[in-house]
């Protein structure tokens, strides 16, 4: 464990050398939260929905805030994997795949913090119905953090068996363009899940795309009653095995027929 742990914090110091890329993740995320916003309540003038104004400008605050959560893959390892240096790695005394999920862990989780810390202050800062509102309770709030820290596990999982398919296929981008499409669309970052028919809703809240956020959010707005965390967190960490499993068994079964090209 100890290893891991020194993977997670060299990741994490790695990470803290990119400000300014933080700083224009804030900036951008910002801006789309605006625009977001303005577009919600421009439907709502129009024809109000069942879900208030006030929750959904939450929602897209929130997305926008743990965006990075979603949307960030370990670029080092589609290059070591396309080039060869992932032999490197295979020498290293640590289960690969371990060895790449503590460093996405680290690397999602400390890029997401640095975005969602000053945006949520700027987002608390707004108007009624235009800003971030309060969680419905404390329990709520607990149950929504405990609920992202599933999420974030999930996702992680999500993208090492991204990596999965590119020590096959030698080429992250197809595979890697489809994950965040699913991901964009799934996960409510595009439209909120909340927002769609509840037939569609039945199906797409089940999925694991719907644990990264979706979940997490609907706790912290009041979508889902406390009666209902018990049942979404067991949804989640059920993903979590599964994908960890998958990942872990299709990792183990490219390594033996990994061919290492060049010298």
């Amino acid at each position: 464990m100890n290893a891991y742990f020194t993977v997670f914090r060299m990741r994490w110091k790695m990470e803290l050398q990119y400000r300014g890329a933080v700083i224009g993740g804030v900036v951008c995320q910002v801006f789309f939260g605006l625009i977001l916003v303005s577009l919600y309540r421009a439907l709502y003038a129009s024809k109000p929905q069942t879900m208030p104004i006030e929750a959904v400008a939450s929602y897209v605050w929130l997305q926008q805030a743990f965006f990075r959560m979603q949307l960030s893959s370990d670029s080092e390892l589609m290059d070591k994997i396309r080039t060869g240096g992932i032999a490197y790695d295979l020498c290293r005394p640590l289960d690969l795949y371990g060895y790449y999920y503590v460093r996405i862990l680290a690397q999602k989780l400390l890029g997401s913090l640095l975005r969602a810390a000053p945006m949520l202050v700027f987002a608390f800062l707004l108007p009624r119905g235009v800003g971030l509102g309060l969680p419905v309770s404390l329990p709520a709030l607990a149950a929504f953090l405990m609920c992202l820290t599933a999420g974030l596990l999930c996702t992680c999982a999500l993208e090492n068996l991204t990596m999965a398919f590119t020590m096959r296929t030698l080429d992250s981008r197809g595979v890697q363009a489809m994950l965040n499409l699913l991901m964009m669309i799934l996960s409510g970052n595009v439209l909120p899940l909340t927002l769609y028919p509840d037939s569609w809703q039945k199906v797409i809240t089940l999925l694991p795309y719907a644990q990264v956020l979706d979940t997490p959010i609907r706790i912290y707005t009041g979508q889902y009653a406390l009666a209902d965390v018990p049942r979404a967190l067991l949804i989640q960490l059920a993903w979590v095995l599964l994908l960890v499993w998958a990942g872990e068994s299709m990792w183990r079964r490219h390594q033996k027929r990994l061919i290492i090209q060049g010298g």
